[in-house]
């Protein structure tokens, strides 16, 4: 019985110590990791754990949101085939009705032959001529642009790849380097491979979505590794301040929590079906840093908005190359 109590006393001792440090940290930017660090821990969660707590709660939220957009496109495409279903049945109603119609006219017209005149006729005939030479000039025309995207698109090998796996889809991979004329080395068998996930990724809904789920999970890993170097931006535009490198980590880490707890409220509206603006959101998250930065390091306005702009950038081009990098990876090992 005291194991059981015990559980039940850290659970509710966890989820007070949960709502005291969501609650301040949202509403009072900087406010609790200034505590924390001053040493007034004993309302607030451990920064860290915290944050994963966080971190889990948004990415379960965007699988839901994710797996309610497949049963709607589920539900969409049944209700697909049945309006396809129904136009083939009016259709072939419709064609039925045509048809007799046009016999019903035909018979009616084999009792009034009328003569067409001849300049009548040959003023058609003419139109017709021209007609059908356009529509040559239009085919010779498409013709020569398919030629030339061709001659583009066999720029580079993976488009060449992309392009032989579009006409045999379930082709050998020595077959298709053999028939293509490529070495079976490494370089061109690696291409292949990724050709093939670059034709799936683009023709299949479910291999598309596959990928952008192992692109979040990496992202979320990236993301964590990401956290230690934000924070050293912060020890360097922050250098004569008293404050330790964990010091700054753990101010880093509520930031990141808060850009997660904005981010959930963001997917759930989603699942619910409003469409709220995405800027709106990442507006409120820098609104939120710049204050938070004022009222933990203290500075004037004027310096924390320096400092503010040049965070900003300096992290933006670094996670410009780490979502390059990233994307490589994902790509790589799908």
């Amino acid at each position: 019985m005291s194991f059981v109590r015990e559980i039940f006393n850290g659970f509710f001792n966890f989820e007070a110590k949960f709502w005291n440090t969501l609650i301040p940290l949202l509403i009072k930017p900087g406010k609790v990791s200034e505590d924390y660090i001053k040493g007034k821990r004993q309302r607030y969660s451990n920064p860290f754990r915290f944050y994963l707590t966080v971190s889990i709660i948004f990415f379960l939220i965007v699988g839901l949101h994710k797996t309610v957009q497949k049963f709607e496109a589920l539900a969409n495409d049944t209700e697909t085939v049945v309006a396809k279903t129904k136009s083939k049945i009016q259709k072939k109603q419709t064609q039925k009705d045509l048809d007799s119609l046009k016999t019903e006219v035909n018979n009616e017209l084999k009792n009034f032959i009328i003569p067409v005149p001849k300049k009548m006729r040959n003023a058609i005939l003419e139109e017709v001529d021209k007609q059908s030479k356009d529509s040559t000039l239009l085919k010779k025309d498409a013709s020569h642009n398919s030629v030339i995207n061709l001659e583009t698109n066999l720029d580079s090998k993976l488009e060449i790849f992309i392009d032989y796996i579009k006409k045999h889809p379930k082709a050998n991979i020595n077959n298709a380097l053999d028939a293509l004329g490529y070495q079976k080395n490494f370089t061109n068998r690696f291409l292949y491979t990724r050709a093939e996930s670059v034709y799936a990724i683009k023709e299949n809904k479910e291999t598309r979505s596959q990928f952008f789920n192992q692109l979040l999970s990496y992202g979320s890993i990236a993301l964590f590794i990401f956290l230690p170097i934000f924070t050293l931006f912060l020890k360097v535009y922050y250098i004569r301040s008293a404050y330790t490198y964990v010091e700054h980590l753990i101010f880093v880490f509520h930031i990141q929590t808060v850009f997660f707890m904005l981010f959930t409220i963001y997917f759930i509206f989603l699942t619910l079906k409003i469409s709220p603006a995405l800027w709106v959101f990442l507006s409120l998250f820098l609104v939120y840093l710049y204050i938070a930065m004022k009222n933990f390091y203290k500075q004037s306005h004027l310096k924390t908005a320096l400092k503010f702009l040049a965070l900003n950038s300096s992290f933006g081009f670094v996670a410009s190359f780490g979502i390059i990098i990233l994307f490589l990876i994902s790509f790589a090992f799908f």
